[in-house]
């Protein structure tokens, strides 16, 4: 090897240790700096308590509910529709000219601004069901159905051809050989997509504001969806810009830090988990 060459080789080795230095460094600067911010503003009051302006008080329950509210109503949607279109184009699809169409109409779906999903779903939704958690839930599974879809069809072609067979010879149908063979053997990367939707939603807050507003309401599930709420990203923005509590706003931040910490190492460990057991 000549001496031009190891010097090439140790320059990118280096850049590339730098590149991933500096990575690192900038996650846990961001991590640190919010965590240092937020945790010494989070109390139980502020965790178990709604907004009080006569009493000067500022709690965080019913946005808490509210994202609750509205991770499940979105997901309660968007993974039959995900896993069911996913299905569709995987296993039935013949034509390959409309599957190539669908699949470039998802991915391009997935590259929209999230302010033009809430201006579509303000004029689609929140005309006909007012401003509300339904409205925004409505929205977010539009944004949340490419990611799904995608996640479940690479899933369920990463499942062997050998299974399917076998599962024909032994006299199964389409449906049954899907059912029981191809859905199990490929449930980790549907649950991992899943997992990072619940991700995605809980940042969301530019299609939300124009959707689901940004009330302070504390209400159960129905009639929380069919009213306005803000979802705790949302309550992050109305506490800093329009309140100027940067407090409160780091508090949230901090929460949601952690909460988005967890879904990934939630994500990480079924993905291993069901890896494993289907590799037994």
């Amino acid at each position: 090897m000549s001496g031009r060459r190891k010097i090439y080789i140790l320059l990118m080795r280096v850049l590339m240790i730098v590149c991933t230095v500096l990575t690192a460094s900038l996650t846990a600067f961001l991590l640190g700096y919010v965590m240092i911010k937020g945790v010494p503003h989070i109390t139980w009051e502020l965790l178990t308590t709604k907004p009080s302006y006569l009493e000067n008080r500022i709690g965080i329950l019913p946005d808490i509910l509210n994202t609750v509210y509205i991770v499940t109503a979105t997901l309660f949607i968007v993974l039959p529709l995900g896993v069911g279109a996913a299905i569709y184009l995987t296993e039935y699809a013949r034509n390959k000219k409309v599957t190539a169409v669908i699949e470039y109409a998802s991915e391009t779906l997935s590259g929209i601004p999230s302010i033009i999903y809430g201006l579509v779903g303000m004029l689609l939704f929140s005309n006909n069901f007012g401003t509300s958690l339904l409205a925004g839930a409505l929205t977010l599974v539009i944004m949340n159905l490419p990611t799904v879809m995608r996640t479940a069809q690479e899933s369920l072609k990463t499942v062997p051809a050998g299974y399917r067979e076998g599962a024909f010879a032994l006299g199964a149908g389409k449906w049954r050989t899907i059912y029981t063979v191809v859905l199990p053997g490929c449930v980790d990367g549907i649950i991992t997509g899943c997992i990072l939707s619940v991700g995605r939603i809980l940042g969301e807050s530019a299609a939300l504001l124009f959707t689901a507003g940004f009330a302070h309401a504390l209400n159960n599930i129905f009639e929380g969806l069919s009213s306005p709420g803000a979802t705790l990203t949302v309550a992050l923005y109305v506490y800093a810009k329009e309140e100027g509590e940067f407090g409160v706003a780091f508090a949230i931040a901090a929460i949601l830090m952690v909460m988005t910490l967890l879904i990934n190492m939630s994500a990480a460990l079924v993905g291993k988990r069901f890896a494993k057991r289907r590799s037994i």
